[in-house]
């Protein structure tokens, strides 16, 4: 094994960035690639709207539970073969979804597809942080929020493609995993941080940056209102006649597409733009993309719900990662991390139990104006002064002082 690091001397291996940035398209499209084929498992297992919504997100239970563990073992062991471990995990559970059709046993597979999520999450976060500082660690995570939307524009396709053959082949794509965690063993490289600081518990590490409790906040609700979208989305095209998997797929892609240009924009505009600017921007996309999901009526309408929210996601999910990354001292990153992860795939679960039983009660339309309204609160505490930069952190610079030094390398920790 390699000698532990704690900062960055060299330039990053293409090899390794390529890995990681793959492997960072797995945990986000986790769900999503069943979205296309969901109202066909739901006719023919005869499943609810919310039983059918935990298909999606089920798996955001165990990764949820799971997380804490998988950043401690980061922390300790480094991320590479965890990372390598969780994607192997990740590529068996989620392609064995090819081999039945009982609906617990699904359940049950992506229960354990969960656990291999939350490895990969937190191991190619604390990878790819740990491979740049300052601006260049701005800019790779910026490039992983493109290649994450760009793996929600390719896994849908091809999960609708294999759909219109039958549902149950869309979960032959996780099985991509399996050889990526072969080559993660090859090219990534390790990060321990051992050495960096004393370690940490969960709760002294929020009551030390209580600022993480709102990124987390954040993370809980950008994940739910996204899964609300991704879960629901296809009832709702349903209603107006839409109902073929590839076609379902191309509006699942539009999501993604939409993120990926978000994601240049943030690494383009990040040097202008405080975090705190960036992400009360994302939420008004959010609360837009809703509000069009909840009141169009015909498919060429409502192909401006994820194109609005995509483009949200795209510049939000990189900010949050960065401030948490940076909010963290660097012997809790991975804690750090792990408890972002628990945030969002709460979330993830949470989205059908929340607002399942209220679109059941009223109506599909009811239900997204609901996750509206609460893009819409978000909204307006980022604006009367809901702070989620850190005191010492790099948005206390004014704009221009930011666009000043956005050349300069930023070696400024947290600790």
């Amino acid at each position: 094994m390699s000698a532990p690091v704690t900062g960055q001397s060299a330039a990053p291996s293409p090899a390794a960035v390529f890995v990681l940035l793959s492997a960072s398209t797995l945990t986000v499209m986790a769900g999503t690639v069943l979205s296309p084929v969901l109202t066909a498992i739901r006719h023919d297992l005869d499943l609810t709207e919310t039983t059918a919504g935990l298909l999606l997100t089920a798996h955001g239970l165990s990764l949820a539970v799971t997380s804490p563990l998988a950043g401690r073992l980061v922390d300790t062991l480094g991320p590479r073969r965890l990372l390598s471990a969780g994607l192997l995990l990740y590529g068996v559970a989620g392609s064995s979804g090819l081999l039945t059709t009982s609906y617990p046993v699904l359940i049950a597979l992506r229960l354990l597809f969960g656990v291999g999520a939350a490895v990969v999450f937190v191991a190619a976060t604390v990878a790819l942080l740990s491979l740049c500082s300052g601006t260049g660690q701005d800019r790779l995570i910026g490039w992983r929020s493109v290649a994450i939307s760009c793996g929600g524009i390719v896994w849908p396709l091809v999960s609708g493609a294999l759909g219109s053959i039958a549902w149950s082949w869309s979960f032959a794509v996780y099985f991509v995993a399996v050889p990526l965690g072969v080559m993660a063993l090859f090219t990534v490289p390790e990060s321990r941080v051992s050495s960096a600081g004393p370690r940490v518990g969960s709760l002294v590490l929020l009551r030390r940056k209580p600022v993480l409790l709102s990124l987390y906040a954040l993370s809980f609700l950008s994940s739910l209102l996204l899964y609300v979208m991704a879960g629901f989305l296809p009832q709702r095209l349903a209603e107006t006649g839409l109902s073929h998997p590839f076609l379902i797929s191309l509006y699942i892609m539009a999501t993604s597409l939409f993120g990926t240009l978000g994601g240049l924009a943030y690494v383009r505009f990040r040097g202008r733009l405080q975090h705190q600017t960036v992400i009360r921007t994302a939420a008004v996309c959010w609360m837009v993309g809703l509000v069009v999901a909840g009141l169009a009526d015909r498919p060429v309408l409502l192909i401006l719900a994820p194109a609005f929210f995509g483009s949200g996601m795209g510049i939000a999910v990189p900010a949050l990662t960065v401030l948490i990354g940076r909010a963290a001292p660097p012997s809790a990153r991975g804690l750090a991390t792990s408890m972002s992860a628990t945030a969002a795939f709460t979330g993830q679960f949470c989205a059908p139990l929340l607002i399942g039983p209220l679109i059941g009660a009223t109506s599909l339309g009811t239900g997204f104006l609901a996750a509206a309204a609460i893009a819409a609160v978000v909204v307006i505490s980022l604006s009367a002064g809901w702070r989620l930069s850190c005191s010492a952190g790099p948005d206390t610079a004014p704009p221009d002082t930011i666009r000043r030094s956005a050349n300069r390398p930023d070696t400024t920790e947290v600790h």
